[in-house]
């Protein structure tokens, strides 16, 4: 799937000098700053709504000695 954006001009030289000096494409770049933007928006995003689901009774949570209870890996 292909995506245009508009670039800041300082951050599209600084894109544009990296991958100049490493030999690597910008779009390599731009791939792997959104994969761990990504990654971070999902942690903090489905976080919150999971966090919500469990204040309006949703969904519930277990304990960490429940867990590791019955991962076989009580101490």
């Amino acid at each position: 799937m292909s995506t245009t954006i508009e670039l800041d001009p300082n951050i599209d030289a600084r894109l544009e000098e990296l991958a100049r000096a490493t030999g690597r494409s910008k779009d390599f770049y731009l791939n792997e700053l959104i994969q761990q933007g990504m990654d971070e928006l999902e942690d903090a995003y489905l976080g919150a709504l999971e966090a919500e689901r469990v204040r309006r009774g949703e969904s519930s949570t277990r304990s960490l000695d429940a867990v590791m209870q019955d991962l076989g890996l009580d101490r």
